[in-house]
């Protein structure tokens, strides 16, 4: 799994020297964006959370897993930086699998948001997670998928990459809002209960919910501010463009009097002239 990431981190790092090599620009911290998540995912899984209680150190996995690497991976734009860097070949065929109807279902914010809560359910509320600690294959499958959700939520939240159709803010904002609530009432009851199978001791639960908590609610709000901001951006972009549009309306309304009549009209001359 670490080679994976480190290959992958190289990857987009030799990527994106290739476009500012041809004058292409491409800002530096998308780099450490992605490389800050290969490093979130290299730690999430060697970090020695043997040293911790047990299902502690497993929420701190699941929540750079799930939360944090996905968050930055999809800040760091690899798509956009695919479809720039590969051969006109390849380029086609990504861009036409990226703008695919089923890619489109998968990264609506409803739908990505459904299949990343419906997901921490099924670990955390069913036999799901005490099965995977005699199936290796089973575990890391699960860790896959909450890699894959959480990818497949932060890129439809922010929607940074090329996609067939792009949610508006509000349905983007109601699902994160939706899928933040969820996040939150599954941490409250594992505070409570613990998985089903599992027979952890009261102290950790309550600390794994703290984790799954309070760690859910700093991504959480960094995806509310990173659309909050884009929302924001593009109202000044729509305005500007409105502005542009009526320029010159708005210069003639400008010389109108408050009675309603254009100043130096005609008449106003003859008013004024002795």
């Amino acid at each position: 799994m670490a080679l994976v990431v480190a290959v992958s981190c190289l990857g987009y790092v030799a990527a994106a020297r290739q476009l500012r090599r041809r004058g292409d620009r491409w800002p530096h911290p998308r780099d450490a964006a992605f490389c800050a998540g290969g490093a979130v995912l290299i730690v999430s899984f060697a970090a020695p959370w043997e040293d911790w209680p047990p299902f502690t150190g497993h929420m701190a996995t699941h929540l750079g897993i799930g939360m944090i690497a996905p968050l930055l991976f999809v800040l760091g734009r690899p798509v956009t930086l695919a479809l720039r860097a590969l051969p006109v070949g390849p380029r086609r065929r990504l861009l036409s699998c990226v703008r695919s109807r089923p890619a489109a279902l998968l990264v609506w914010p409803p739908a990505a948001a459904l299949l990343h809560v419906a997901g921490l359910w099924a670990v955390y509320r069913t036999p799901l997670l005490a099965a995977g600690h005699h199936r290796p294959w089973l575990h890391a499958l699960v860790s896959v998928h909450l890699l894959a959700s959480g990818v497949l939520f932060a890129f439809a939240v922010l929607a940074l990459d090329p996609l067939r159709h792009r949610a508006g803010y509000a349905l983007r904002g109601g699902a994160l809002l939706a899928a933040s609530a969820a996040h939150g009432i599954m941490a409250k009851s594992l505070y409570a209960t613990g998985p089903p199978g599992t027979s952890y001791a009261t102290a950790d639960l309550h600390l794994a919910s703290y984790v799954m908590y309070y760690g859910g609610d700093v991504v959480g709000i960094a995806l509310a501010v990173l659309l909050g901001h884009q929302w924001y951006a593009a109202g000044g972009r729509a305005l500007a463009r409105g502005r542009r549009t009526l320029g010159p309306e708005a210069d003639g309304r400008a010389g109108r009097s408050r009675g309603g009549r254009t100043l130096g009209a005609p008449h106003d001359r003859a008013q004024a002239s002795p």
